[in-house]
């Protein structure tokens, strides 16, 4: 079995398309067909659906697929152990919530960067359905989601946790002091918040609604750690998770309320796509993700 034939059949089975398999691989596209004929010829299966200009693989050509995936790593494994030294390369295309980029992109990054000097980093900052979508066209190679807990056999979870969530004020702010609260008590006092339809905004929304409330802030904008520090300024309240509050709770500018009758779950989730190739340098991204992202 010819492995070009394979790596072909894994760049058509991710990108959804001979083309644009042909323009990533340096082929023309009538290569590509011919490799894939060949390939279908040699297992006797049809690996893809080609209906209407789309292509989709097939349930013996999904089968293949894990075998070509198999093949492809032990096939690098080989070349590495062989090799004296194999430095990682490659670009990594990395979806994610804008509020998590801080704990990523920490003082321990350019350890990785030493590291893994061969590897490169785009960060795409998007909300949750955009990641997914980018995913799914193999236009990111991971995403890390801050939402609903998200399940889908489409989908391999690296890694994932539970996030906690409070509403939070300036310290010297009145409710700082009360022993607990209702949610439709803090409704007069301003808000900021992060972008509506984002993440945990939106489940702030879809929480306030079950109950027939409403909020409209008075700032919305896209960084949580400035609206972390706009409230510690005495600027009004938030709602935020709290690896984003830790280190101003930590430093007595601003509290968490205790609102008794109101609370949402939020999921911290690293992901990928099952049909993804997880090369070293991915397997790379992942961990150093999952170490810096998620709790022992």
């Amino acid at each position: 079995m010819d492995l070009k034939n394979l790596t072909t059949f894994i760049h058509v089975a991710e990108l959804n398309s001979f083309t644009k398999a042909a323009l990533a691989l340096g082929y023309s596209q009538s290569t590509v067909s011919f490799q894939i004929r060949q390939l279908e010829t040699e297992l006797n299966a049809q690996l893809f659906e080609r209906i209407n200009h789309t292509v989709a693989l097939t349930e013996k050509g999904r089968e293949v697929l894990n075998y070509a995936h198999q093949i492809r790593r032990m096939t690098l494994e080989l070349t590495e152990t062989m090799a004296e030294h194999q430095e990682l390369k490659g670009h990594i295309r990395l979806a994610m919530a804008d509020s998590l980029c801080d704990s990523l992109f920490d003082n321990s990054f350019p350890d990785f960067c030493r590291q893994h000097p061969g590897i490169t980093l785009k960060i795409i900052a998007a909300g949750t359905e955009e990641m997914f979508r980018l995913m799914n066209h193999n236009e990111a190679d991971a995403i890390l989601t801050l939402d609903n807990h998200i399940y889908d056999r489409e989908y391999v979870i690296f890694r994932e946790e539970t996030v906690k969530m409070h509403f939070i004020a300036s310290a010297s702010c009145p409710l700082a002091n009360r022993s607990s609260l209702a949610v439709a008590e803090l409704l007069s006092w301003p808000f900021l918040l992060t972008e509506k339809g984002m993440s945990y905004r939106r489940l702030l929304d879809e929480g306030l609604a079950e109950r027939s409330l409403e909020v409209t802030p008075i700032l919305e904008m896209g960084s949580a750690r400035l609206i972390c520090s706009l409230i510690g300024e005495g600027a009004g309240i938030s709602f935020l998770p709290d690896y984003v509050t830790q280190q101003d709770v930590e430093a007595g500018t601003i509290v968490r309320l205790n609102v008794t009758d109101f609370e949402v779950e939020i999921w911290k989730q690293l992901l990928y796509h099952r049909d993804k190739w997880v090369s070293p340098q991915l397997e790379a991204v992942l961990e150093y993700c999952a170490k810096r992202e998620f709790s022992e």
